[in-house]
């Protein structure tokens, strides 16, 4: 049964780009892989990556020397590293991390074929590397996917405890949902993100555009409702599939989520990970994110709370409204306001033309994740 959800998945969901955007060579003099179609820098490592499926993945490291975290990248559907790089690098400066990317069974230089479960295994794989080869703690990991990576990165996630924290950018509920408004998950639904986001002890944030027309905002909406501990999330105004790097608020909020995370304190104890002092969860957030007289004080962390054994009074309608049979349904009632607000306000701010270089770079760079879980000839 699980093969089958696998090649229906690869018939429809994955798009790699062809040819790939880049190669991979070995360089004489010291035998370390490179990529000759980019610019190369010191801080950035080339790997080939065995998955325990049997397949090579390319992935790259990129060192920052001021970073404490390390964040893993599970890309969008129809791109690959060579399209990635200068994101990859711009994030992990601007973000002040170590930062992971890889390509999936298939994409670019990768070898092996696209799937569900392939996808498991590479992002495995890449995780495995961190830990093996650069020593990386898991609670200094930041798991994050955006649209298609969403899959890899909520099943990993949902099976390690001790993670910092996971970025949802574009997220889906399942691919089945994305067609079509099914309100039970199938056996033939691949990457069933609404079940598997239950399972996250860590805090999550959700990024998703209000205009996206390839995966609704309710599905980032819904999966934020379910989250355990939630992170004030990041609805863009305007914002569609593919250009949200494009609004000044999306590096802002990503770096004020990376410093809230860096400030946290952790504490093993017998029931997995101890999240101290991180922010309140909001129902929503100003998409153009506005200075407030009251920023800082956000940023300082309220009394120390244990998230998992003590639930707050804030969330306890929606974890009950999740023991019911028809959970997800109720648990939008908790929203509903916060969504009027978000929605009532002036017309969306449009993409400027750079927020700290974004916008110039992800211009060069050309990125559209589409192509994802529609039937061939009708692209998402």
């Amino acid at each position: 049964m699980g093969a089958v959800t696998s090649s229906m998945a690869a018939k429809f969901a994955f798009f790699p780009p062809n040819p790939p955007s880049y190669t991979v060579v070995a360089d004489e003099s010291n035998w370390k892989m490179r990529l000759p179609d980019v610019a190369e820098r010191e801080n950035v490592d080339v790997l080939k990556l065995p998955t325990k499926r049997g397949n090579e993945i390319v992935a790259v490291y990129i060192k920052n020397p001021l970073a404490t975290l390390t964040l893993l990248y599970s890309h969008g559907n129809a791109a690959d590293l060579g399209q990635l790089y200068e994101l990859f690098s711009e994030l992990s400066i601007h973000l002040r991390v170590n930062l992971m990317g890889y390509d999936y069974s298939g994409y670019g230089q990768s070898s092996g074929k696209p799937s569900e479960q392939n996808t498991y295994a590479d992002i495995e794989a890449a995780y495995r590397c961190l830990e093996e080869t650069y020593g990386v703690k898991e609670e200094d990991v930041i798991l994050y996917g955006q649209s298609v990576g969403s899959g890899p990165t909520l099943d990993l996630a949902s099976r390690l405890s001790k993670l910092r924290a996971v970025v949802l950018h574009s997220p889906i509920l399942s691919g089945l949902r994305v067609m079509y408004p099914v309100k039970r998950t199938y056996w033939f639904d691949i990457y069933k993100n609404i079940d598997k986001i239950l399972l996250v002890k860590c805090p999550v944030l959700v990024i998703h555009g209000t205009a996206d027309d390839v995966v609704d905002c309710s599905h980032g909406k819904q999966l934020w409702e379910l989250c355990i501990e939630k992170y004030e999330p990041l609805w863009i105004r305007g914002g569609n599939h593919c250009d949200l790097e494009l609004y000044p608020e999306y590096i802002r909020h990503l770096k004020k989520f990376i410093s809230a995370i860096e400030k946290s304190v952790h504490l093993r104890n017998g029931s997995g990970l101890k999240t101290d002092h991180l922010e309140n969860p909001r129902n929503s957030t100003d998409c153009r994110d506005r200075s407030r007289s009251s920023t800082d004080q956000r940023e300082k962390y309220r009394p120390s709370i244990d998230w998992r054994d003590k639930p707050r009074a804030s969330t306890d309608r929606r974890e009950k409204s999740r023991a019911s049979t028809d959970r997800r349904e109720k648990s939008r009632k908790s929203v509903d306001h916060a969504e009027k607000a978000n929605y009532n306000t002036d017309p969306p701010e449009k993409p400027r033309n750079s927020i700290d270089r974004f916008g110039e770079m992800m211009r060069s760079v050309g990125l559209c994740n589409i192509d994802c879980f529609k039937p061939t000839g009708a692209a998402v």
